[in-house]
């Protein structure tokens, strides 16, 4: 009679917890600290085996290329807005999380998901033929109006990011057929509507390396919240530290635009 193999409720192939060990994929954390950085932990936790010399700084580099993009973004504005409120720290950071969605470093999960979609079974295409599908990309979005995730910014005519992490991808060989793509839609889209501005931007630029990279897109959000949690922290310890509470527009920034004062 063959033993019953018991399965708890809760199951996890990540972290191992006993007393007096930690183990993190296997490898003790005692081991990890001080002899991996913080990316090189992330690649393990999310792939489950440690990184290259290469995948590492790889991932170090998309970490502090979206670790912060000012006051003015959504989550900023969320994460200061609630502490200005009266709240803690840990939960105007959460607000700030919250806010990341389609919209906002949402683009890398679609734009990923798009790259892996059209490059599926196909690795061996040649340059030519990448082009050539990029074109068919760009066509229909344009017939169909479609926005493609990933391209254009509301600030950035030219994303200041995106050729630096370009560049870094070529150096440490992670400029493969994702990539070409992503460059080659920007390329098209240039051609065909000049006047729109849609380049390649940052997010798009993570969602081509990360697929190069061998990341299933779903974890797209998860690159933006790992990194740009360390901008919201330094955020809402400035408003802890320069700002009164309770923030309120300036009167110039706001009007009421409802019914006049009618009566009952």
């Amino acid at each position: 009679m063959s033993e019953t193999v018991s399965q708890k409720e809760w199951r996890s192939a990540i972290t191992s917890n006993q007393d007096g060990k930690i183990l993190i994929r296997g490898y003790n954390l005692d081991n990890l600290i001080g002899n991996k950085t913080y990316a090189e932990v992330c690649f393990l936790l999310l792939k489950g085996e440690m990184p290259t010399q290469n995948e590492a700084k790889m991932l170090d580099a998309i970490f502090v290329s979206c670790i912060d993009a000012g006051i003015a973004t959504p989550s900023a504005v969320a994460a200061r807005t609630v502490f200005s409120g009266g709240n803690s720290l840990n939960a105007a950071v959460a607000a700030g999380v919250l806010t990341l969605g389609d919209a906002h470093g949402g683009a890398i999960e679609k734009a990923a998901k798009m790259f892996q979609d059209y490059l599926k079974g196909k690795e061996g295409l040649g340059e030519g033929e990448i082009k050539e599908m990029a074109a068919n990309i760009v066509d229909d979005a344009l017939k169909n109006k479609k926005r493609l995730a990933g391209y254009g910014h509301k600030l950035h005519t030219v994303d200041p990011r995106t050729q630096r992490l370009l560049d870094v991808a070529a150096g440490l060989n992670f400029g493969g057929n994702f990539v070409k793509l992503a460059v080659a839609i920007a390329d098209d889209f240039k051609i065909k509507k000049p006047e729109q501005k849609l380049p390649l931007n940052v997010d798009g630029c993570i969602a081509a390396i990360i697929s190069d990279m061998g990341f299933d897109y779903r974890l797209g959000k998860g690159f933006f919240i790992i990194a740009r949690s360390c901008g919201l922290v330094g955020q809402v310890f400035e408003e802890w530290m320069r700002e009164k509470p309770f923030r309120r527009l300036a009167p110039n920034l706001h009007e009421y635009d409802g019914v006049p004062e009618r009566s009952l």
